[in-house]
């Protein structure tokens, strides 16, 4: 009691306040004092974590893994990968974000990513690391509702030229912008996500290709319905990649996982 009593003491000199209100043989914490211990105890469980992340970052692993991933990839093909990363206890942190076309390459390029899963053409670069490990197939869609969901299949590309296109933008910002699917003075909406261009078929404002691993509910339940058409959207490589440098070893766990039949069981039927 007396070591404690003199190291109580030490503490309320050196920080100015008192922790403890002492009457008699009770002891109570001050204000201070429960604020001190309960902040405390926090602060040493974070130094703990620190210190432990500290010793797997000396030993290989990054203190952060950037994926970035196109926004067509359903965010849950990761979820499996993500409590199994988890479990390895490395310390590593995971951000996982999204670009669209081009925007995934020119993450990668600019270094503002360590893994990118990318869709459609496969950047002539050297210096990285590619893998082919999927594909993504499309199906060309509209409301129930909408004009062309009435009209004799293969729809006529001269009919859709009538009609909305909901287009996703490229979200490049150096490299070159893409558009798929567009003809010359179509009339389009340009959304930023794949989210809100299914939201806005799903209601009738257009028409376009969606990938069928992002709306089986809607095709099952019929908010949206499937179409044949004249030109049809083959299916899109998905490619995995990292630059050959500073590869840590959670890069390197990670390429390995995703270096797969990501998306295969979407062409079950």
């Amino acid at each position: 009691p007396s070591t404690i009593s003199y190291a109580i003491g030490k503490l309320e000199e050196q920080l100015n306040i008192k922790i403890f209100v002492r009457n008699g043989p009770k002891i109570t914490l001050t204000a201070a004092g429960n604020t001190l211990l309960q902040e405390g105890r926090l602060l040493l469980h974070a130094f703990g974590d620190l210190e432990s992340r500290l010793h797997k970052i000396a030993s290989g692993y990054e203190s952060e893994l950037r994926i970035v991933f196109d926004s067509l990839i359903p965010s849950n093909v990761f979820i499996e990968d993500l409590q199994e990363f988890d479990g390895l206890g490395c310390g590593t942190r995971i951000r996982l974000t999204t670009e669209t076309m081009g925007g995934v390459w020119e993450a990668l390029r600019e270094e503002r990513a360590d893994l990118i899963l990318a869709i459609g053409d496969c950047p002539n670069w050297s210096g990285y690391q590619v893998r082919q490990i999927d594909s993504l197939v499309f199906a060309f869609c509209v409301s129930p509702f909408h004009p062309l969901a009435l009209t004799d299949q293969p729809a006529k590309t001269e009919a859709l030229h009538q009609h909305t296109v909901i287009v996703v933008a490229d979200s490049a910002r150096s490299l070159p912008s893409k558009t798929l699917g567009l003809m010359s003075g179509q009339k389009r909406i340009t959304v930023s996500d794949m989210d809100t261009k299914i939201q806005f078929q799903r209601a009738g404002l257009g028409f376009g290709f969606l990938p069928k691993i992002l709306i089986e509910k809607d095709l099952k339940e019929g908010t949206l319905v499937e179409l044949i058409v004249e030109e049809v959207r083959l299916p899109e490589p998905v490619w995995l990649a990292m630059r050959h440098a500073d590869k840590g070893e959670a890069a390197i766990w990670w390429f390995k996982k995703l270096n797969r039949q990501l998306l295969g069981y979407i062409r079950k039927e």
